[in-house]
């Protein structure tokens, strides 16, 4: 059941971007970038199996982000991308500063939502400031391999595509997994949890390609200039 609706949140997810950037143009993708990226920040929490590995829920959304600047870079500039990045994590962290700031409240005698905010939105800091940094620098990593890769084979879409984005996730997930969780867990467990985040995030980086061909030819017949 897990893997049928992976594959279909796979699916919407990607269609969602193109559909998305060519009714709104690169705007469309700032605000899917930032708003991918907070939501991956709500439902990281919920862990499950795909196919008997073990992984987050945010994964899909968080991976989402490499096709939304990938886009960017190949029709707009890389500059674009840049910025999308910047936009969501001056988002990401209005978002968490607003949550903790929330829970400080004393909640009211009808109160029912004070339990389950704190489950979801209590932090652990290290593991925040862990995601955080990685987010950001494995989006500028994938931002600059793919524009690098742009100008040494411009023929080649799938290759800066696919080898950008994959370099990218890996080091997310292995750097975050050594920066959050080196000390509280043996580095067998850290390099597994690493591992399997990246072979469930290469195979949505594979996926990805097709939905980066589409959106490029849908705007090219459009745009004379590219």
């Amino acid at each position: 059941m897990n893997i049928i609706l992976a594959i279909t949140g796979l699916i919407l997810c990607f269609t969602s971007i193109v559909l998305i950037e060519k009714f709104f143009g690169k705007e469309g993708l700032y605000v899917w970038i930032s708003t991918a990226t907070i939501i991956a920040n709500i439902i990281v929490c919920k862990t499950i199996e795909i196919g008997g590995l073990t992984t987050t829920l945010g994964n899909i959304m968080f991976a989402s982000n490499y096709l939304a600047t990938d886009i960017l870079s190949e029709k707009y500039g890389s500059k674009y991308s840049y910025k999308a990045i910047n936009n969501a994590l001056v988002s990401t962290i209005v978002f968490l500063v607003t949550t903790q700031f929330c829970l400080l409240f004393v909640p009211g005698p009808t109160d029912i939502a004070q339990n389950s905010m704190e489950v979801l939105f209590s932090i652990n800091l290290r593991v925040s400031i862990s995601s955080l940094a990685m987010f950001y620098i494995s989006n500028k990593a994938d931002i600059y391999l793919f524009d690098r890769l742009r100008k040494k084979y411009p023929n080649k879409l799938w290759l800066r595509n696919n080898f950008s984005t994959i370099i990218s996730n890996c080091l997310e997930n292995y750097f975050f997994a050594i920066l959050a969780f080196i000390g509280l867990y043996d580095l067998k467990t850290v390099l597994i949890i690493a591992t399997t985040g990246s072979i469930i995030e290469i195979f949505v980086a594979l996926l990805d390609t097709p939905f980066l061909y589409l959106s490029k030819y849908k705007i090219k017949t459009k745009e004379k200039d590219y």
